[in-house]
């Protein structure tokens, strides 16, 4: 499958699971001419190839985004993999900073003025996400994912995956690991509750060259309404992939 559009993408989040599968996936693929990977802090480079000279990383510092020129790379497409817990980021107040201020105001940086330059958006959310949740992790996700949609981008496509399996992580979670154990057992009857980082890297990168009017009709992707965009000048809608979903535009 191939769309053949020679794009640039920008990468916020690519030291995560997902996100450094994702950031191999658009290194080795001709869809892309020109790969910005921004963040925190950025991967080690890999061998010097024909797929790393499109590679532009640069560290930034989320509380001053002014200095990063987001817009100035003028991305074609802004994927975003970041994301923490409430665990690691030190508490309730410090994670919705991370996982929503943080992913919606660098996507709003990276937009540029240019009315003419359609650009989309891709978001990787979590199954559950519901912005109405008492919970504080689906509900961070689910505002992130209105919030995002209501940007005003061309288009936004929102992935939200099951367990991660095969995620490599720096830090081992025993109750991930368990949890793990119990989805896999549960994936022989169901396509919905865990899906490969690989696949879920190949699928949001499948989706984000071919944006949401050609995704394939039988993956299942579904249209979600999120209000009014951010002068309410006109309806906002994102495009969803659940993990089965996922899972099909990966595999083919």
């Amino acid at each position: 499958m191939s769309a053949n559009t020679g794009k640039s993408a920008l990468l916020i989040g690519a030291t995560g699971a997902v996100g450094k599968k994702l950031l191999a996936e658009l290194l080795t693929s001709g869809e892309w001419t020109r790969v910005g990977e921004y963040g925190r802090r950025v991967t080690t480079p890999p061998p010097s190839s024909a797929s790393t000279t499109k590679l532009e990383q640069k560290v930034i510092d989320f509380e001053d985004l002014g200095k990063a020129e987001l817009k100035v790379g003028r991305w074609d497409v802004v994927f975003v993999t970041l994301g923490t817990t409430q665990a690691n980021a030190g508490g309730a107040a410090q994670f919705e900073k991370i996982d929503r201020e943080y992913v919606v105001r660098t996507c709003e940086a990276a937009k540029t003025d240019d009315q003419a330059h359609e650009q989309r958006v891709v978001y990787l959310s979590s199954t559950g996400a519901n912005s109405s949740s008492p919970f504080l992790y689906p509900k961070s996700k689910g505002l992130t994912e209105l919030a995002l949609a209501r940007l005003g981008y061309a288009d936004t496509i929102v992935f939200r995956p099951g367990f991660l399996r095969g995620a490599e992580r720096a830090e081992k979670r025993i109750a991930e690991s368990l949890f793990g154990m119990v989805t896999g057992a549960a994936a022989h009857f169901s396509p919905n509750v865990e899906i490969e980082v690989s696949l879920l890297a190949k699928a949001m990168a499948k989706a984000g060259a071919l944006g949401s009017s050609r995704i394939p009709a039988d993956v299942g992707a579904t249209k979600v309404h999120a209000g009014q965009d951010i002068d309410a000048s006109q309806p906002s809608w994102f495009t969803l992939l659940s993990n089965k979903a996922a899972g099909l535009l990966g595999g083919k």
